[in-house]
């Protein structure tokens, strides 16, 4: 639906690497709507409030004045961890998102900073079923970033584990790929749950077993924010829930090695 003042939308970068490319301060709009929002830019806020721009933030925290459209992140993701140790896996590994814009992937240890809010509660999901499974960070959500991911995972094989937690859908297209190139089979050798809900090129036959999220819902409640404050109507936060889907990518682990 289109909102009844004819809104339009400008899609904006964080980074600042682009030469005269207009920024949250800069550019020609009447609100800003920010998907996700880590540290580094929570600080910089403070000249978008003085200039008095209406701010909405999803799946991040912006602040306790600026409204958040979130997703339940933590409790999803538990979820999908609670599933797979149903099945009876106890060596499993967890494949996140981007922590920080300074990480650009690697092994997460205790010293690592995740300033990246969806990664953080994705990350505490799973470990509050596997507090003691490694996690490797990738540099963002795409299939060949899953595909590195599960390469370093598979590499050894004493060590692979039997399933893997991806914190997208993306990532987990790409652990699938690189557990084929590695010879083995899934959900026979490894299971695999992704999140998000999304289509993956490339993926048949498998159905990925995941947590679906209603991103239209979170685009809706983002515009809904949006027009209240321009309407001087206090917005309201809202919590969306994800739905558990089981797919063919996750079964019980294999013999004993």
């Amino acid at each position: 639906e289109v909102a009844p003042f004819g809104a339009g939308l400008l899609l904006l970068r964080t980074s600042t690497d682009i030469e005269n490319a207009p920024t949250l301060l800069t550019a020609p709009v009447d609100a800003a709507v920010l998907i996700g929002c880590d540290a580094p830019l929570r600080e910089s806020l403070a000249s978008a409030h003085l200039r008095g721009l209406p701010i909405v933030v999803i799946e991040g925290d912006a602040g306790d004045d600026v409204p958040r459209i979130l997703l339940d992140n933590r409790e999803a993701q538990r979820t999908a961890a609670a599933h797979v140790r149903s099945l009876g896996h106890t060596d499993v590994a967890i494949v996140t998102l981007r922590t920080s814009a300074a990480f650009a992937g690697g092994w997460i240890d205790d010293d690592t900073e995740i300033t990246i809010d969806v990664t953080r509660e994705r990350l505490h999901g799973a470990r509050d079923v596997y507090p003691n499974a490694p996690a490797l960070a990738t540099a963002g959500s795409s299939i060949d970033q899953g595909l590195s991911a599960g390469r370093v995972l598979f590499a050894d094989p004493a060590r692979r584990p039997t399933a893997v937690i991806a914190q997208s859908d993306l990532l987990a297209g790409g652990v699938i790929r690189a557990a084929e190139e590695a010879g083995l089979s899934v959900p026979g050798d490894v299971s695999v749950t992704g999140f998000d809900g999304v289509p993956v090129d490339g993926l048949s036959p498998y159905e990925l077993t995941t947590l679906v999220q209603q991103a239209t819902d979170k685009g809706r409640a983002a515009g809904a924010a949006v027009a209240a404050m321009l309407e001087g109507v206090p917005p309201a936060s809202v919590l969306l829930t994800c739905t558990f889907r089981e797919g063919n990518t996750t079964g019980p682990p294999p013999a004993r090695r």
